[in-house]
């Protein structure tokens, strides 16, 4: 039933995440799996393996026979690289907006090419990591753009990010102290790392909040970490921040405030690192992996790295039609991400 408050429109009421996962149930099997891809990430990001974590994948999960086609392939190249490499499959169902206008991802709009519709949208990005759980082995990666929204994949996901725009947000910060999984905090799009490390340390802290209509208590994300993601000067202009001396100064935070568990770092290749030249991520992600192993401290600090990649090279626009294509940033396609992951898994 439809109802009027002030300027906002009540349209419908929708499924609790209670009521989402007793329709979606997921399965003991991949209960299980979840599990043990969790403890893995935590050893890694821990210091009790030695093995890099890849988030990659699509920039926008727009699709679902194309994003699951994608997996499938990754899944067969983690085969290859399971000594080396744990892969975490980057399926961010909900895209942040400068302006608030545009593709917001699968959660507003299962179809791209139709009308927002956010019933149907939970239901498809339910079913989309599902799915993704039961045929591949993976869980998977997501972008907490919604707080609220997180209680409808908690059981799924493996991994969360919180976005360049949404680090400096009170919510997002608290609520990332109780999720019970790793939360990768960027830094801002201005590039000061100051409010990056204020974030982790805000998630690793015990909290008491107002959360979908409850009062909640945590008791601190000890996984919580940075993400280097570059910067955007007041002129627009892209800056990164993955070389070296950005490191040994994100390092020297870390050492600034001891009482932060797990010093960590996720660098993002693409985005501002890269300018959004796509094909750029190839040669960032080979010289941090020349960063880890020639400082030892580097290669302590530098947990893993984050890779836009999908079926095919560039990017179209909504409608174009074109298989396995981002409709938001360019990605690397799939010949290129597959050598790529080869060679991290020898330079790891």
């Amino acid at each position: 039933m439809e109802a009027m408050e002030g300027q906002m429109e009540f349209i419908r009421k929708l499924p609790t995440p209670k009521e989402l996962k007793e329709e979606y149930p997921i399965s003991p099997e991949v209960e299980a799996r979840k599990l043990a891809r969790d403890r893995e990430i935590e050893d890694i990001l821990t210091g009790r393996s030695r093995k890099l974590l890849l988030v990659i994948g699509p920039c926008s999960a727009d699709r679902e026979d194309a994003v699951l086609d994608y997996m499938h392939r990754l899944a067969r190249v983690q085969e290859e690289v399971a000594d080396k490499l744990l892969i975490v499959p980057r399926v961010y169902t909900n895209k942040p907006r400068t302006k608030g206008v545009g593709y917001k991802g699968m959660l507003h709009q299962p179809d791209p090419e139709k009308g927002e519709d956010m019933w149907a949208g939970i239901m498809a990005i339910r079913e989309l990591h599902a799915r993704i759980a039961r045929e591949t082995g993976f869980t998977s990666a997501d972008e907490m753009l919604y707080p609220e929204n997180y209680r409808y994949l908690s059981d799924i996901l493996s991994y969360v990010a919180i976005g360049a725009r949404s680090v400096e947000d009170q919510q997002h910060r608290i609520v990332s102290s109780g999720l019970g999984i790793p939360a990768g905090m960027k830094n801002p799009t201005s590039g000061d790392v100051t409010v990056m490390m204020n974030s982790i340390a805000a998630a690793q802290s015990p909290q008491k909040f107002v959360y979908r209509g409850w009062e909640v208590r945590t008791k601190g994300n000890p996984l919580a970490h940075a993400i280097l993601r570059g910067s955007v000067d007041r002129f627009g202009r892209s800056h990164p921040n993955y070389h070296y001396e950005d490191l040994r100064g994100l390092l020297d935070q870390y050492h600034d405030q001891p009482g932060l568990a797990n010093p960590g770092v996720m660098v993002d290749t693409n985005h501002s690192n890269s300018g959004k030249r796509y094909l750029e991520q190839i040669r960032i992600a080979k010289d941090i992996m020349h960063s880890r192993n020639v400082d030892p401290e580097i290669r302590d600090l530098v947990k893993g790295l984050m890779i836009e990649s999908y079926l095919e090279d560039g990017c179209q626009s909504i409608g174009d039609g074109v298989y396995g294509k981002s409709i938001t940033d360019p990605c690397l396609g799939w010949e290129k991400s597959e050598r790529l992951i080869l060679d991290l898994a020898e330079l790891a």
